[in-house]
């Protein structure tokens, strides 16, 4: 059985002209609610599996687990990272599933394979202190009101750097007396976002200056939307002028990590730091907090002055 008969015509969706591989891939991005940064992810690691079967003449839909391994095996032989190994794998069980569920084939490959292990405590994503953040905050107010709004935006409300490049101009209004911003979130669930009297003085900076009212939000010189490797070079850039280390090493995530930190560390609930992170799960937000296990955060402290107060001794 070739590729062109994973997946019917009709439920692909895709002009004919497309090639097989990619409309079943299309497909299967159609029935996902991912970002286009995802699903460009996602079409790169479908690809590369179907490169390495091509090669050794393997026919995807008659792969066993024991390939799944052995591609698993190629890429740590590359020296990726486990988590980079595991996202590749899980992405493309995904892809499996889907051609499961159109009864494509019989039984998931990748369900049986033998994926990297990756602690719910890992991440590559390099952090940075409350006082880095404050130096980098310095160095974009003097490098300009877009910068000044992007960075402030980023560091404030931790958001996704796919979520601040996506906002328009008429995601930023006023409710019930709080400045906030209406986005997409990741798996397409809408979402709302206070600004922080700090980020909405740095906005209304920029907009003072920015001209045209309507359209994306930040924008180059040209008018065209900004895009993520700008805010990467642009985090980087201010970063190693503040004098951070690593700074080539940073990027718009470590603001998120060190936002979720902050606030953990300010003694917010994990469950409201969860909430506005957009995490669907708390063992996510727990990873993002650079300080969980400081040991002056150890509950024990609490309890004894609980104990202390009540006269307990």
């Amino acid at each position: 059985m070739g590729v062109m008969q994973m997946v019917p015509r009709q439920v692909a969706g895709v002009p004919a002209a497309v090639g097989p591989a990619e409309q079943v891939t299309e497909a299967w991005l159609a029935n996902r609610r991912l970002s286009e940064h995802t699903r460009a992810a996602y079409r790169r690691d479908v690809a590369g599996w179907l490169a390495w079967c091509a090669e050794r003449g393997v026919e995807p839909l008659r792969a066993s687990f024991l390939d799944v391994n052995a591609y698993a095996r190629g890429l740590e032989a590359q020296q990726l990272a486990a988590a980079t190994v595991a996202r590749k794998l899980s992405g493309l069980s995904s892809w499996y599933d889907f051609l499961v569920k159109v009864q494509a084939i019989g039984g998931n490959p990748v369900g049986g394979a033998d994926r990297p292990y990756v602690s719910r405590d890992h991440s590559a994503t390099v952090g940075l202190s409350a006082t880095e953040v404050d130096s980098l905050l310095v160095a974009a107010e003097a490098a300009g009101p877009r910068h000044r709004a992007v960075v402030t935006m980023l560091a404030d409300l931790g958001l996704r750097v796919g979520e601040l490049v996506g906002l328009d101009l008429a995601d930023v209004g006023w409710e019930r007396g709080h400045r906030t911003v209406r986005f997409v979130g990741k798996g397409g669930r809408p979402r709302r976002r206070v600004l922080t009297p700090g980020a909405a003085a740095a906005l209304d900076d920029y907009l003072a200056v920015r001209g045209v009212r309507e359209g994306p939000l930040f924008v180059t010189s040209t008018g065209a939307r900004i895009d993520r490797h700008a805010v990467f070079r642009l985090v980087r850039r201010l970063a190693g002028e503040a004098g951070i280390a690593g700074a080539q090493r940073l990027s718009p995530h470590s603001l998120r990590h060190a936002f979720a930190t902050a606030a953990r560390d300010e003694g917010v609930a994990l469950e409201d730091v969860q909430d506005a992170m957009g995490h669907a799960d708390p063992r996510t937000t727990r990873r993002y907090d650079r300080d969980r296990h400081n040991l002056d955060r150890d509950p024990a402290y609490t309890i004894a002055a609980a104990r202390v107060r009540r006269g307990g001794g």
